[in-house]
Parts: structure tokens; sequence; C-alpha cells
């Protein structure tokens, strides 16, 4: 069984934007609110942050469950690592989210800049240097045969579609407008070339799933 390379759960502005301008440590998607973009997913049973009972269920809630299914690596951009660029001055900053990410696996951090790998709960931090065809197989590598997560932020998955190695999107589409940041598409029309999709409105109402596969 082949080893898929998964865009999951990455929701764009109604403009088609990814993040906002202006990313910083207080605001890692700059003048994008994140509760926002991403409350279809938040307010699901199974939203991995939730601290009170409840939640919805039916599609929004599978696709937030299906997150992990069968995830064995993932790859990210620096950016979705954390806010610093060019050399890295701050060895002590080891991502967003504290001592235990929420990714349950190997990552792939694409970068420029490398810097030694290390090891936060279960998930180890990889820094690489590459284009992304080498990435993905150092990543299918680490996964041992599950397929991998391609996480983000917009301009990575964009060089990996560029690349033609994503087999599957689901691209989640906010009801919110931007304005500016970092662009995802124009259109989702771009990817009609090589992808079927399927466009299914959720039922709870302020976001629009869009599952594209190749052709």
């Amino acid at each position: 069984m082949s080893q898929l390379l998964r865009v999951q759960n990455f929701t764009v502005s109604r403009d088609g934007f990814g993040a906002g301008e202006g990313r910083s440590l207080e605001k890692p998607f700059g003048h994008a609110d994140p509760g926002a973009l991403m409350s279809w997913a938040g307010a699901t049973a199974s939203w991995p942050n939730r601290t009170d009972p409840g939640g919805s269920r039916g599609l929004d809630d599978y696709l937030t469950r299906d997150f992990h299914r069968n995830i064995g690596a993932e790859i990210m951009g620096r950016g979705k690592f954390g806010p610093q660029e060019g050399s890295w001055e701050d060895h002590e900053w080891q991502g967003w989210w504290g001592d235990e990410p929420p990714f349950h696996t190997p990552v792939f951090v694409m970068t420029h800049h490398t810097r030694p790998s290390f090891t936060l709960s279960d998930t180890t931090f990889h820094f690489v240097d590459a284009d992304p065809a080498t990435v993905l197989d150092r990543a299918k590598e680490a996964a041992r045969g599950k397929d991998v997560r391609l996480g983000g932020g917009a301009t990575i998955i964009r060089a990996f579609l560029e690349a033609d190695l994503v087999d599957t999107l689901h691209v989640a589409v906010s009801e919110v407008e931007l304005g500016s940041g970092v662009p995802f598409w124009k259109s989702p029309d771009e990817l009609f070339d090589r992808f079927h999709r399927d466009v299914v409105p959720s039922p709870r109402g302020g976001v629009t799933h869009h599952l594209f596969w190749r052709k």
C-alpha cells in the first residue's frame, strides 16, 4: 500500500489567505484571528483543546478526528514552527506548542537555516534544508509505512503542489475575509488540472470543505 502525502484541515479565508500579515510571537497568524478561522473545528466534540464537555458531531467532527488517522510524520515550514527568521539566535525556542506538541510523530521543519534535532514528549523535530521531494522521502522513511501530513503554512503547501507531490487535500474555506496576508490560492479552480474535488458546506455554517484527490 502506497504512502500518501495528505493536507488536512488546512483553513483559508474566503479571499484565499492562509494567514494574515504581521505574524509575531504574540500573533502566530498575524492580523488574522485563528479562533475565527478555525471556529468550525473548535466547536466539535473531538477538538483536542476542548476543556468543556459537549461539542458538535457530524462532518466537522469527523474531519477533526481524521487529522491523526494513519499519520506517521509531518512536514511543515519554518513559519509554522515559530516566528524567528534568518539564523537561529535563540535555540531555547522550541515551537509554539510547549512541552507536549500535538503531532506525536517525527516533524520535518523546512528551513534554509538548520539546527540540531530535539525531542519534546513523543515528537522529534528535524530541521532540513532540501527540496520538497527530498524532504518527502525522509518523512516517508520516518513514517514507517504510514502517511505523511503536510501541515503548512500556505507557502510550503504551494511548493509541494507545484512539485506535484500532494495526493489528497482538505481545505476548509472560512467565511472570514482577511484582505491581505499569506496567499494560498486565488481560486480552487487552480487545482482542477490535477485533482478531482468535492465541495461540502458544513451543516453548521461558517465554512465550506473542499476535498481534493489526485486524478
